[in-house]
Protein backbone atom coordinates (compact mmCIF):
# COMPACT_ATOMS: atom_id res chain seq x y z
CA UNK A 1 0.00 0.00 0.00
CA UNK A 2 1.10 3.51 -1.28
CA UNK A 3 2.03 5.85 2.02
CA UNK A 4 1.40 9.58 0.93
CA UNK A 5 3.37 11.78 2.94
CA UNK A 6 2.58 15.42 3.40
CA UNK A 7 5.54 18.00 3.74
CA UNK A 8 4.25 22.17 4.16
CA UNK A 9 6.73 24.79 5.57
CA UNK A 10 6.52 28.50 5.18
CA UNK A 11 8.67 29.79 2.28
CA UNK A 12 12.40 29.89 3.29
CA UNK A 13 12.03 27.26 5.84
CA UNK A 14 14.41 25.10 3.51
CA UNK A 15 12.08 22.46 2.79
CA UNK A 16 13.14 21.83 -0.30
CA UNK A 17 16.96 21.54 0.51
CA UNK A 18 15.26 18.53 3.25
CA UNK A 19 13.26 17.07 0.22
CA UNK A 20 15.79 16.47 -2.59
CA UNK A 21 18.28 14.97 0.24
CA UNK A 22 15.83 12.07 1.48
CA UNK A 23 14.97 11.77 -1.84
CA UNK A 24 18.18 10.67 -3.06
CA UNK A 25 18.50 8.27 0.56
CA UNK A 26 15.18 6.39 0.52
CA UNK A 27 14.42 4.25 -2.13
CA UNK A 28 10.98 3.79 -3.36
CA UNK A 29 9.86 7.14 -2.95
CA UNK A 30 8.25 9.10 -5.55
CA UNK A 31 8.02 12.99 -5.72
CA UNK A 32 4.72 15.14 -7.03
CA UNK A 33 6.00 18.03 -8.83
CA UNK A 34 3.61 20.41 -8.67
CA UNK A 35 2.13 22.44 -11.52
CA UNK A 36 1.81 26.41 -11.27
CA UNK A 37 0.93 29.54 -13.36
CA UNK A 38 3.95 31.67 -11.66
CA UNK A 39 6.77 32.24 -13.77
CA UNK A 40 10.57 30.17 -13.52
CA UNK A 41 12.83 31.71 -10.74
CA UNK A 42 16.98 31.59 -10.99
CA UNK A 43 17.33 28.69 -12.71
CA UNK A 44 14.63 26.66 -12.69
CA UNK A 45 13.61 24.35 -15.13
CA UNK A 46 9.96 23.05 -16.18
CA UNK A 47 9.43 19.42 -14.79
CA UNK A 48 12.20 19.89 -12.29
CA UNK A 49 11.18 22.36 -9.72
CA UNK A 50 7.38 22.69 -11.24
CA UNK A 51 5.35 21.97 -14.48
CA UNK A 52 5.12 25.81 -15.18
CA UNK A 53 2.18 26.33 -17.33
CA UNK A 54 -0.34 29.17 -18.25
CA UNK A 55 -2.98 29.73 -16.20
CA UNK A 56 -5.49 28.68 -19.34
CA UNK A 57 -3.93 25.22 -19.15
CA UNK A 58 -4.15 24.71 -15.65
CA UNK A 59 -7.89 25.96 -15.36
CA UNK A 60 -8.66 23.32 -18.23
CA UNK A 61 -7.04 20.78 -15.89
CA UNK A 62 -8.86 21.63 -12.99
CA UNK A 63 -12.24 21.53 -15.17
CA UNK A 64 -11.10 17.88 -15.51
CA UNK A 65 -10.86 17.33 -12.28
CA UNK A 66 -7.02 16.29 -13.08
CA UNK A 67 -5.77 17.72 -9.43
CA UNK A 68 -5.63 16.32 -5.90
CA UNK A 69 -5.72 19.33 -4.50
CA UNK A 70 -5.19 23.00 -6.13
CA UNK A 71 -4.63 26.49 -4.07
CA UNK A 72 -3.96 30.39 -5.59
CA UNK A 73 -0.64 31.56 -3.58
CA UNK A 74 0.60 35.18 -4.37
CA UNK A 75 -1.82 36.07 -7.36
CA UNK A 76 -0.54 32.00 -8.95
CA UNK A 77 -2.13 28.62 -9.11
CA UNK A 78 -0.26 25.70 -7.58
CA UNK A 79 -1.49 21.81 -7.81
CA UNK A 80 -0.74 18.59 -7.87
CA UNK A 81 -1.84 16.42 -10.24
CA UNK A 82 -3.47 12.76 -9.59
CA UNK A 83 -1.67 10.96 -11.95
CA UNK A 84 1.54 11.36 -9.19
CA UNK A 85 -0.75 9.01 -6.97
CA UNK A 86 -1.91 6.50 -9.83
CA UNK A 87 1.83 6.08 -11.21
CA UNK A 88 3.10 5.42 -7.81
CA UNK A 89 0.50 2.96 -6.49
CA UNK A 90 1.23 1.05 -9.84
CA UNK A 91 4.80 1.14 -8.92
CA UNK A 92 4.42 -0.04 -5.45
CA UNK A 93 6.23 3.06 -4.64
CA UNK A 94 5.19 5.74 -1.44
CA UNK A 95 4.76 9.20 -2.33
CA UNK A 96 5.77 12.16 -1.23
CA UNK A 97 3.87 15.38 -1.42
CA UNK A 98 5.17 19.17 -1.23
CA UNK A 99 2.01 21.38 -0.48
CA UNK A 100 1.53 24.36 1.56
CA UNK A 101 -0.91 23.91 4.18
CA UNK A 102 -4.28 24.70 2.01
CA UNK A 103 -3.49 22.10 -0.14
CA UNK A 104 -2.98 19.54 2.82
CA UNK A 105 -6.01 20.04 3.94
CA UNK A 106 -7.80 18.96 1.09
CA UNK A 107 -5.19 16.03 0.89
CA UNK A 108 -6.21 15.21 4.56
CA UNK A 109 -9.64 15.27 3.48
CA UNK A 110 -9.19 12.80 0.76
CA UNK A 111 -6.71 10.79 2.18
CA UNK A 112 -7.53 9.90 5.61
CA UNK A 113 -4.45 7.99 6.33
CA UNK A 114 -1.68 10.74 4.40
CA UNK A 115 1.08 11.49 7.21
CA UNK A 116 1.81 14.68 7.52
CA UNK A 117 5.04 17.31 8.67
CA UNK A 118 5.59 20.91 9.30
CA UNK A 119 8.96 22.33 8.75
CA UNK A 120 9.74 25.19 10.55
CA UNK A 121 12.73 27.33 10.59
CA UNK A 122 14.36 28.36 14.06
CA UNK A 123 12.87 31.74 14.33
CA UNK A 124 11.35 34.68 12.27
CA UNK A 125 14.59 36.19 12.27
CA UNK A 126 16.46 33.28 10.94
CA UNK A 127 13.58 32.71 8.30
CA UNK A 128 13.48 36.40 7.13
CA UNK A 129 17.34 35.84 6.96
CA UNK A 130 17.05 33.07 4.60
CA UNK A 131 14.74 34.73 2.89
CA UNK A 132 16.94 37.76 1.90
CA UNK A 133 20.23 35.22 1.25
CA UNK A 134 17.92 33.91 -1.58
CA UNK A 135 18.19 37.10 -3.09
CA UNK A 136 15.02 35.99 -5.40
CA UNK A 137 12.60 38.40 -4.15
CA UNK A 138 11.75 42.00 -3.70
CA UNK A 139 11.54 43.70 -0.54
CA UNK A 140 7.63 43.78 -0.59
CA UNK A 141 8.22 40.08 -1.60
CA UNK A 142 10.13 39.14 1.62
CA UNK A 143 7.71 41.37 3.82
CA UNK A 144 4.54 39.49 2.09
CA UNK A 145 6.04 35.93 2.75
CA UNK A 146 6.99 36.51 6.54
CA UNK A 147 3.53 37.70 6.98
CA UNK A 148 2.13 34.69 5.36
CA UNK A 149 4.49 32.44 6.92
CA UNK A 150 3.49 33.64 10.34
CA UNK A 151 -0.52 32.67 9.03
CA UNK A 152 0.84 29.39 7.68
CA UNK A 153 2.54 28.33 11.20
CA UNK A 154 -0.31 28.92 12.93
CA UNK A 155 -1.82 26.01 11.54
CA UNK A 156 0.59 23.88 12.70
CA UNK A 157 -1.41 21.73 15.35
CA UNK A 158 -2.98 20.27 12.19
CA UNK A 159 0.13 18.18 11.62
CA UNK A 160 1.40 15.13 12.36
CA UNK A 161 4.93 15.75 13.06
CA UNK A 162 6.47 18.93 13.33
CA UNK A 163 10.41 19.36 12.59
CA UNK A 164 12.61 22.32 13.08
CA UNK A 165 14.98 22.80 10.85
CA UNK A 166 17.78 24.05 12.89
CA UNK A 167 20.80 22.04 11.42
CA UNK A 168 20.83 20.99 7.95
CA UNK A 169 22.41 17.41 8.75
CA UNK A 170 20.28 16.60 11.75
CA UNK A 171 17.38 17.70 9.59
CA UNK A 172 17.69 15.64 7.08
CA UNK A 173 18.22 12.21 9.20
CA UNK A 174 14.99 13.46 11.26
CA UNK A 175 12.76 13.19 8.19
CA UNK A 176 14.66 10.50 7.00
CA UNK A 177 13.51 8.90 10.38
CA UNK A 178 9.85 10.53 10.00
CA UNK A 179 9.42 8.48 6.59
CA UNK A 180 11.11 5.29 7.52
CA UNK A 181 9.40 4.98 10.60
CA UNK A 182 5.73 5.31 9.14
CA UNK A 183 6.62 3.13 6.45
CA UNK A 184 7.71 0.29 9.35
CA UNK A 185 4.45 1.30 11.18
CA UNK A 186 2.21 0.72 8.29
CA UNK A 187 4.04 -2.99 7.68
CA UNK A 188 4.08 -3.95 11.06
CA UNK A 189 7.73 -4.68 10.75
CA UNK A 190 8.39 -2.75 14.21
CA UNK A 191 10.68 -5.69 16.03
CA UNK A 192 14.16 -5.64 15.16
CA UNK A 193 16.61 -3.29 17.02
CA UNK A 194 17.47 -0.56 14.04
CA UNK A 195 13.23 -0.59 13.70
CA UNK A 196 12.79 0.41 17.30
CA UNK A 197 16.00 2.84 16.76
CA UNK A 198 14.06 4.55 13.69
CA UNK A 199 10.99 4.58 15.67
CA UNK A 200 12.10 6.12 18.42
CA UNK A 201 14.01 8.98 16.27
CA UNK A 202 11.03 10.09 14.69
CA UNK A 203 9.01 9.47 17.77
CA UNK A 204 10.97 12.56 18.96
CA UNK A 205 9.65 14.91 16.26
CA UNK A 206 5.66 14.10 16.87
CA UNK A 207 3.66 17.00 17.66
CA UNK A 208 3.07 15.90 21.27
CA UNK A 209 5.96 15.41 22.11
CA UNK A 210 7.75 18.71 20.57
CA UNK A 211 5.12 21.42 21.85
CA UNK A 212 7.09 23.09 25.29
CA UNK A 213 10.44 23.19 22.24
CA UNK A 214 8.04 24.94 20.10
CA UNK A 215 6.54 28.13 21.98
CA UNK A 216 10.03 30.65 21.33
CA UNK A 217 9.73 29.45 17.48
CA UNK A 218 5.99 30.35 17.68
CA UNK A 219 6.52 33.51 19.97
CA UNK A 220 8.84 35.14 17.57
CA UNK A 221 6.40 35.49 14.74
CA UNK A 222 4.18 37.30 17.22
CA UNK A 223 4.49 40.74 16.90
CA UNK A 224 5.21 42.33 20.06
CA UNK A 225 2.07 44.84 19.71
CA UNK A 226 0.01 41.90 19.78
CA UNK A 227 2.35 39.96 22.64
CA UNK A 228 1.48 42.69 24.37
CA UNK A 229 -2.56 43.04 23.63
CA UNK A 230 -2.39 39.34 25.30
CA UNK A 231 -1.00 40.29 28.38
CA UNK A 232 -3.57 42.86 28.92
Amino acid sequence: MTNVYIISAPSGSGKSTLVNSVRKIIPGLDFSISYTTRPPRGDEQNGREYFFVQRAEFEQMLRNDEFLEHAEVFGNCYGTARRFLREAEQRGHDLLLDIDVQGAEQIKRKITDAVSIFILPPNRQELETRLRHRSLDAENVIQTRLVTATREIENYAKYDYILVNDRLEDSIEALKSILLAERLNRSGDRNSAAAADTLARAECWRLSNVRERLQPILASFVPEGAMDTKRK
